[in-house]
């Protein structure tokens, strides 16, 4: 016997807030079954896609490149990129000039994960992407972007690689807002 609205009814009584977080929160849901559906479908999760369609874009790019263009701790693309290698995907070689140094490059079989487009989490939002603006584009990544540098202070900027992005900051460059205008989307 049902005694009160239904969870949808209930959903739209949620503040503007509080629905944006709803949907964040399908979306990290969504992203973690994608990512294990593409493992038993591609061999790799959403997480090594990624990394492998950044070295293929960037051979040679350092580990430490690697997590600043991705936005990750090094010590978080230590374990991926373990598997990585472990899977013969990806090699890690020595930088040419510093022994000490690691580049890293797609092996053949890593070459053939890169190509493909068909039951990755990218192509899903490639897909989605397509049917946007420019514009709207543009506005949903610079809001991404702004409340990931509100709940992570030190993350990096989208907009601006290399340049570091705090509370402080996003509120003295006109909040949200202004990061939202400063932000790009590449798809």
């Amino acid at each position: 016997m049902r005694t009160g609205p239904g969870a949808e009814q209930r959903a739209d009584d949620l503040d503007d807030v509080l629905q944006f977080m709803r949907v964040l929160w399908a979306l990290v849901h969504a992203l973690q079954r994608s990512s294990k559906r593409m493992f038993l479908a591609v061999g790799v999760t959403g997480p090594q896609r990624l990394v492998i369609r950044a070295v293929g874009l960037f051979p040679g790019v350092s580990p430490g490149e690697l997590a600043r263009l991705l936005h990750v701790h090094p010590s978080t693309l230590t374990g991926v990129l373990r598997r990585l290698v472990d899977q013969r995907l990806l090699e890690r070689t020595p930088h040419g000039e510093d022994r000490r140094a690691a580049v890293l490059r797609l092996t053949t079989a890593g070459v053939r994960v890169n190509a493909r487009r068909r039951g990755t989490v990218e192509q899903a939002v490639r897909d989605v992407l397509g049917t946007l603006s420019a514009g709207d584009r543009k506005v949903t990544a610079g809001a991404l972007a702004a409340i990931t540098a509100m709940l992570e202070p030190a993350v990096t900027n989208v907009s601006r690689p290399g340049a570091r992005t705090t509370k402080r900051t996003v509120r003295a460059r006109g909040g949200a807002g202004a990061a939202r205008s400063r932000s790009r989307t590449r798809s």
